[in-house]
């Protein structure tokens, strides 16, 4: 079964990291979780709650479910994964500070291998100087993201650029997933 990583941390945003993890199983791909250390991760949920006499100029943050990663980004073996998925929330916010995961987001780049970024994701491919000359997309507040280290923000539930494929948030999963699949499909070879 070909493996997929997914880098986690405290803060993941649960409906960014479950729905691929069951999406990718579906179709016999291996989701291995990894994040600082192996252990429990809090999970977050983020919306805009529907009561308009209440507004909020951005998402609101609550607990929601955990996550658990099996593996620490420094055990990692790149050359065994088939492709990255870079989920959202604040996880990525000080995950984009980890040597070992911008080594590990640095290998699926360079060796051309599936990617997937969705929301706050993108602050990892960022900081791992990977989007230089890539069209991408990711939620409208992360923009400054991807276009301070010289890729085009694009505002569409679904860019592929490449190997990269991206949506803005976990609203967009059913449009970007599908293209991702079939990228990690092709490279499987089947």
């Amino acid at each position: 079964m070909a493996k997929v990583l997914m880098p986690i941390g405290d803060g993941t945003e649960v409906l960014d990291t479950y729905y691929p993890i069951f999406r990718l199983a579906e179709d016999d791909f291996e989701v291995v979780v990894s994040g600082p250390e192996a252990r429990i991760y809090h999970g977050v949920m983020h919306e805009i709650p529907p009561d308009a006499s209440i507004p909020w100029d951005i998402t609101r943050e609550q607990p929601a479910y955990h996550v658990k990663a099996t593996m620490a980004f420094r055990d990692v073996k790149v050359d065994e994964y088939a492709g990255l998925f870079l989920s959202g929330g604040r996880a990525p916010e000080y995950l984009r500070y980890d040597e070992d995961l911008i080594r590990i987001t640095k290998h699926f780049f360079e060796k051309n291998k599936p990617v997937a970024i969705v929301c706050h994701g993108v602050e990892i491919a960022a900081a791992a100087g990977c989007l230089k000359n890539r069209k991408c997309t990711s939620v409208a507040k992360c923009a400054l993201d991807i276009t301070s280290f010289g890729g085009v923000y694009v505002n569409d539930r679904c860019v592929i650029d490449g190997n990269l494929v991206s949506g803005r948030t976990w609203h967009d999963n059913p449009y970007f997933m599908r293209p991702f699949v079939e990228m990690l499909k092709k490279a499987r070879g089947s």
